[in-house]
C-alpha cells in the first residue's frame, strides 16, 4: 500500500510505536476511510505530531469493563493504524481530517504518559492477511440482502448502482463502519480474522439486531 512517499508493503514496515486515539464504537479497517472532526486540546496536538512525521494514528476502542488506569480508560488490545490523507483547519480551531486504514495492530505495552496523548508500543504482525491486495470471498448475497433490510429498517435509500459497483471489500467495511452496533459488536468485526469471516459475522449481528427490533421500530 502506498501513503504518500511512505509504503507500508508488509507488517514489519509499519511503525513500532504511534499515538493512540481511544473513541468508543469508532471502527476503522483496512483500506477504508473515517472523518474525523478533532477538538480537544490533547488530540489537537497529537494531530500536530502525526502530521510532523509520519501522518500514523491508532484507532482504538476503550474497554469500558476494565478499571481505569491513571493515563485514561483501559484500551483494548486490537485497534487499526490510518494514516492521515487529508486535513483542513477550522475558523474555530478544530481540524477536520481523514484516516485511510492500513492495517490492524495489536498493543504490545502503553508506553509512559509524556505527551498530553496516549502512545503505544504496537506490531502488526498478527494481521499480515491486512497488506494482502487479494481478498478472499464473501457471501455478497447475504451482504447485500442484510444491508437492503438495515436500509428499510432506517428508512433509508441506497445508490445501488454504487453498491453494485462497490468491491466486496469496500461493500463489507462500509456496512460494518456505518452500523450503529454496540462496542462489542464492533471489536468483534475488528478482530475478525480475514474479510470472509468479516463478511459472516457482519450478517449474523445484523441479523440478529434486525430480529430483536420490535416491529415498526426502527434499529437505533
Amino acid at each position: 500500500m502506498k501513503a504518500g512517499n511512505c509504503i507500508y508493503g508488509c507488517a514489519s514496515d509499519m511503525p513500532s510505536v504511534i499515538p493512540v486515539f481511544p473513541l468508543p464504537e469508532a471502527l476503522l479497517l483496512p483500506r477504508a476511510d473515517m472523518p474525523l472532526n478533532v477538538f480537544e486540546p490533547r488530540y489537537l496536538a497529537m494531530i500536530d505530531a502525526a502530521v510532523a512525521s509520519n501522518r500514523i494514528v491508532g484507532m482504538v476502542q476503550i474497554d469500558e469493563a476494565a478499571p481505569a488506569r491513571p493515563c485514561g480508560p483501559e484500551l483494548r488490545q486490537v485497534g487499526c493504524a490510518g494514516r492521515i490523507v487529508s486535513f483542513a483547519e477550522t475558523g474555530d480551531g478544530r481540524y477536520m481530517i481523514t484516516l485511510t486504514g492500513i492495517a490492524r495492530f495489536r498493543i504490545l505495552d502503553e508506553l509512559p504518559f509524556e505527551t498530553p496523548y496516549r502512545r503505544c508500543h504496537v506490531t502488526a504482525e498478527p494481521f499480515a492477511c491486512d497488506f494482502r491486495t487479494a481478498t478472499p470471498p464473501i457471501d455478497r448475497t447475504a451482504v447485500l440482502r442484510v444491508f437492503c433490510n438495515y436500509l428499510k429498517s432506517q428508512h433509508l435509500e441506497a445508490d445501488w448502482e454504487a453498491v453494485g459497483r462497490a468491491s466486496d471489500e469496500a461493500l463489507v467495511n462500509a456496512l460494518a463502519m456505518m452500523a450503529p452496533f454496540g462496542p462489542a459488536e464492533k471489536q468483534a468485526l475488528l478482530e475478525a480474522p480475514d474479510l470472509t469471516a468479516r463478511a459472516e459475522v457482519l450478517v449474523a449481528i445484523a441479523s440478529m439486531a434486525l430480529a430483536a427490533a420490535p416491529a415498526g421500530k426502527t434499529l437505533q
